[in-house]
């Protein structure tokens, strides 16, 4: 059973320039909360409460400010700062004493997972036993943007590809993926590719390899959105506005989905409330109580 999740929240945002020059991408607003708000309810969701955030270097004391008193949401979060952005399976690294010998969910914090059905269905994976990795794909029109999965005939995986020019496939994978210890023997072994950088899907390959590597198509009627660019940005934001703003309720808001799962209790909400003060946020959680 996974109860570790690791978001990684580092980078230098380059795509976002010149916002980010001054400010860490996973903190910039979509829509009514920053940015890494998202990844954290996706991990809450599925039941884990021991979260790691991965962050640039003399970032951490902003995403502390940010997510305020998180002990009130009932969960932990511990921060690691990495200095150098080299690649996702770099960063890993960060994780290995926090993780110790326990399989874990890492996500990317500028991914937006949204739909009915998913939180049962991360809750189902999180909680079976996991023996090597498990890969999240979407459909996409612009796979070359991504890492993408090429099927044979019969359903099984043929390639993967990091932002392939030209493939015959539309399914990319997500920032969601589920890995057991031996990543971390994994990322020992990786050379840098020609961007200068360790690659995700190079280990993706390993496990490939070595038979242990499980696919999950995200169902039909779910959404999956890389914020990573400033038409992302706005179209994640205009996404969770229109939600928000029909059913009368928030996405990806940490309060709720804790008091949902009963790990506090409205005199913690009253405390988060003072802390947002007189915010749209905070009306809305007083509505919750």
């Amino acid at each position: 059973m996974i109860s570790k999740g690791v978001i990684l929240c580092g980078g230098t945002g380059s795509r976002l320039y010149p916002v980010t020059k001054s400010i860490n991408k996973h903190l910039v607003p979509v829509y009514n909360k920053p940015m890494f708000y998202y990844p954290i309810s996706i991990l809450m969701l599925a039941g884990i409460k021991d979260i790691l955030i991965v962050t640039g270097k003399n970032q951490k004391k902003y995403f502390e400010q940010s997510i305020g008193s998180y002990e009130n949401l009932g969960i932990n979060i511990s921060f690691k700062e990495q200095s150098l952005a080299d690649g996702i399976p770099n960063a890993l690294r960060f994780a290995k004493d926090f993780v110790k010998k326990e399989n874990f969910a890492l996500i990317l914090g500028d991914n937006f997972f949204y739909g009915s059905n998913l939180s049962t269905i991360f809750q189902n994976f999180f909680k079976n036993k996991i023996n090597g990795g498990t890969i999240f794909l979407y459909p996409s029109k612009n796979p070359s943007n991504f890492g993408v999965v090429e099927l044979d005939k019969k359903g099984k995986v043929s390639k993967i590809l990091e932002k392939p020019s030209k493939t015959k496939s539309n399914l990319v994978i997500t920032g969601l993926y589920l890995f057991n210890n031996k990543v971390f023997d994994y990322v020992k072994k990786l050379k840098k590719s020609k961007r200068n950088e360790t690659e995700i899907v190079d280990i993706i390959n390993i496990y490939k390899q070595n038979k242990k590597l499980k696919l999950f198509k995200l169902p039909r009627g779910s959404t999956w959105l890389d914020m990573g660019t400033f038409n992302d940005l706005i179209q994640s934001s205009l996404f969770v506005k229109n939600i928000e703003k029909r059913q009368n309720y928030q996405i990806g808001c940490l309060e709720e989905i804790a008091l949902n799962k009963k790990w506090i209790s409205k005199v913690n909400i009253n405390k988060r409330i003072k802390e947002f003060k007189n915010s749209s946020y905070s009306n809305y959680l007083k509505n919750l109580i």
